[in-house]
């Protein structure tokens, strides 16, 4: 049996409560759990000791069971000093799509281009200046 250290969704609508539940992997995100060894409450600042409570005797104790956090509860847990922060980097996922890839390309060539006539343009105003001094 797979198991899960995650959040359940409690409290009322549009006031989000959660515990902190040893669950199998295959019940339900609300369903049948085995055991509440915390809760989270996101309506409380960040800063209050109310916001997050873990009993980490007990989180230590299904973790060496072979339960695996969830990435939020992995969060709560390295804030707590139980767990170690993982860390985690998806540098494709922060690439534009291929329209906006696209969209960059257009606008790199236009600049390039006015680039290019301005140093005409200067290169143009030069050469006359040039011949009139000469002259």
């Amino acid at each position: 049996m797979a198991l899960k250290i995650r959040l359940t969704r409690q409290g009322a609508k549009k006031r989000p409560f959660y515990r902190i539940v040893v669950a199998d992997a295959r019940s339900p995100r609300d369903g049948r759990y085995i055991e509440i060894v915390g809760t989270y409450n996101p309506m409380l600042e960040k800063g209050s000791e109310e916001r997050v409570k873990i009993n980490e005797d007990r989180i230590k104790h299904w973790v060496s069971q072979g339960a695996q956090p969830t990435d939020r509860v992995a969060k709560f847990m390295a804030d707590a000093g139980i767990g170690e922060k993982v860390v985690r980097n998806n540098p494709i996922k922060a690439k534009p799509k291929a329209k906006a890839q696209e969209r960059l390309k257009e606008a790199e060539m236009a600049a390039q281009e006015a680039a290019e006539a301005a140093a005409a343009a200067a290169a143009e105003a030069e050469a006359p200046a040039e011949e009139a001094a000469e002259a």
